[in-house]
């Protein structure tokens, strides 16, 4: 069960509705009455951005679900407040509510720039591509304001290191030319997600991510600059947004993506009972029938966290649905696989003063 609402807060474009205890919390809160009968100001819920100033900015993982062994995000927590974000419940690490805070109450690493560099320049890196973006978008409404980015991309171009991208923040096209700086050199791909192109639905399960045309215009702006750019139709969910898997992949297409993933949708720890709060409240008359039909891609369970099963699914739901997309992709020209990126230029950027040789 989620706790109730507060009757004290205005909510307005916001995914969730309540604050549910992480799961690492010993204690649970409960609203009470105090008895005495004076009405309480209502107020809006803001978003606060808290700086942090972490002591390393790379991100080693071993996951043999995903083809990075190293990611960079420059912030925790999302204001995009998708409903079934599988980044919420990293909140709860934080002894934060996976619900209102993931969305409300964001982290923005300062200092990331210098931080990257410097671990760029130890003597023991190995180059290999980074991942930006994997846990919370990079270009989420806060990166408007704090440019974290183009520091990031500025280290990465002069060190000559590859990065990949996975966002749907249009604030990516204000570095348009440093993605398409790296995407001359072999060094950049990126990767934008729509998850339908309803907008009345983008705007009730994504409240703060831009609409589905903005982001097709960010494909075909991010192509037009010479950046691959692959549409990752994720997460599918069945019922709401399964039916659009060809109509996603032909306007993708249309707009200039070369590449093509999808994800069924999951639902780990926190993200289930949200998500079910966010169906009985939106979509009331096919809550149960969307949630049967996720239970069935995960073995009879809302989430499956199995290795090589959490972002595929398993049964018949799940192998129709990528038959549909593995056959719309080959009919609509995209490429298999992803890209290969360019390390074999990595190296120390000069330096003011240095000389070089003309020979």
């Amino acid at each position: 069960m989620l706790p109730p609402r507060d009757p004290d807060e205005r909510l307005k474009a916001r995914g969730a509705d309540t604050r549910p205890d992480g799961r690492f919390e010993a204690l649970a809160r409960e609203r009470q009455d105090d008895g005495w009968d004076i009405p309480e100001d209502d107020h809006l819920l803001r978003t606060q951005i808290t700086m942090e100033r972490p002591r390393s900015i790379i991100t080693r993982n071993t996951s043999p679900d995903v083809p990075f062994d190293r990611s960079i995000n420059p912030y925790r927590g999302c204001e995009h407040g998708c409903i079934y974000c599988y980044a919420r419940p990293s909140h709860a690490y934080l002894g934060l509510s996976p619900g209102l805070d993931f969305e409300t109450c964001i982290t923005a690493k300062e200092g990331a720039a210098d931080l990257l560099e410097r671990e760029l320049g130890r003597p023991s890196y190995k180059p290999a591509p980074i991942a930006l973006g994997t846990n919370t978008d990079p270009y989420q409404p806060a990166e408007a304001k704090l440019a974290i980015m183009p520091g990031i991309l500025r280290v990465l171009r002069d060190w000559n290191h590859p990065a990949t991208l996975i966002t749907r923040g249009q604030t990516v096209l204000r570095d348009l030319d440093l993605w398409a700086e790296l995407a001359a050199r072999d060094m950049a791909t990126v990767g934008v997600s729509i998850t339908t192109l309803d907008p009345a639905l983008a705007r009730a399960m994504e409240p703060r991510a831009p609409t589905p045309a903005t982001r097709l215009r960010m494909i075909r702006d991010l192509s037009r600059a010479g950046v691959p750019v692959r549409v990752m139709v994720a997460p599918v969910i069945p019922v709401l947004t399964e039916p659009e898997i060809e109509a996603i992949l032909t306007a993708a297409r249309e707009a200039g993506a070369t590449t093509a993933s999808m994800i069924p949708v999951r639902l780990p720890h926190e993200v289930a009972p949200l998500f079910r709060d966010w169906l009985e409240r939106h979509r009331p008359g096919m809550a149960a029938h969307v949630m049967n039909r996720i239970q069935a891609m995960r073995g009879g369970r809302d989430n499956d966290p199995r290795f090589g099963h959490r972002f595929r699914g398993e049964g018949v739901e799940a192998q129709l649905a990528m038959q549909r997309f593995r056959l719309a992709r080959k009919r609509l020209g995209y490429r298999e696989g992803q890209p290969a990126l360019d390390c074999s230029r990595f190296g120390r950027p000069p330096r003011a003063g240095d000389q070089m040789s003309l020979f």
